[in-house]
C-alpha cells in the first residue's frame, strides 16, 4: 500500500518524501483524496552496489565460522 500524502504535507515534508522514496517506498501525493502524483527515483541516483566498501565490518570471526552446522551433518 502506497504512503499517501496531501499537497501541504509534502511541501512540508518534501525531504523525508525523497527519502522514503529513495528507500523503496512508493510516495503518492494526493489533492483531497483524489491520488495526482507519485514520486518516482530515477534510475541514475539509485545507488549501485559497491564491493569491498564495508571494510573493517567484521573485526573477528570465530575459529568454528565455517565448521559443519550439527543440525545438518546427518543430510550430507
Amino acid at each position: 500500500m502506497p504512503m499517501q500524502v496531501d499537497i501541504h504535507e509534502a511541501k512540508t515534508h518534501l525531504s523525508k518524501l525523497i527519502r522514503y522514496a529513495l528507500e523503496g517506498e512508493e510516495v503518492v501525493i494526493a489533492k483531497g483524496n483524489r491520488a495526482l502524483v507519485r514520486l518516482e527515483v530515477l534510475p541514475s541516483a539509485r545507488e549501485q552496489l559497491r564491493l569491498g566498501t564495508e571494510r573493517g565490518l567484521i573485526v573477528r570471526m570465530g575459529e568454528d565460522f565455517d565448521a559443519p552446522l550439527e543440525k545438518f551433518e546427518d543430510s550430507v
